[in-house]
């Protein structure tokens, strides 16, 4: 079975994990979900919980076919985590589907993957992605390449009808 990895940290934004979660699983694939540790429970800024499947040290890029970074507050939190930084890296220099939504580009940004890159972001963080090289555009959602990213939550239905539409 073909699989997603979505990846998720303390204060994540809820809808941006529940809508990618069921949305992939609707079209066949496997999701799994990481964060720092395995099988520790994250709160969402909403108040959801929500277990992760694994830890970073068990995922291998090569048993996924996309990878989606949801935002909130836990991308500042999971760029902080070497692991997480190289599960992006590695998942994005393979020509793997990246997706990242909200203030998802943060752990963009850290993997050094945006130089060069057309992107989008929420607005608070429009000056780090093009800081890190970026090339900004303010749209719903952007494609370049392997790259998918968007800017809200109300983005999500086109965000992963895009990174569905990369996968096929």
């Amino acid at each position: 079975m073909k699989k997603v990895l979505i990846l998720i940290g303390k204060s994540f934004e809820d809808r941006e994990l529940i809508y990618p979660y069921y949305r992939f699983q609707e079209d066949g694939y496997g999701v799994e979900v990481v964060g720092s540790s395995a099988k520790t429970t994250y709160i969402g800024l909403h108040g959801m919980p929500w277990e992760t499947d694994v830890g970073p040290n068990d995922v291998k890029v090569d048993d996924y076919e996309a990878f989606v970074i949801v935002g909130g507050h836990a991308p500042d939190k999971m760029r902080q985590d070497p692991a997480l930084v190289k599960i992006v890296k590695d998942a994005f220099d393979t020509g793997k589907v990246v997706g990242a939504i909200c203030h998802g580009p943060q752990l963009l940004i850290e993997a050094d993957v945006l130089r060069g890159r057309k992107a989008t972001c929420y607005k608070a963080i429009v000056t780090d992605v093009k800081n890190a090289g970026a090339v900004f555009e303010d749209k719903q959602v952007v494609v370049d390449g392997n790259l998918v990213t968007s800017q809200h939550p109300r983005d999500l239905p086109v965000f992963v009808k895009s990174m569905l539409e990369l996968l096929e």
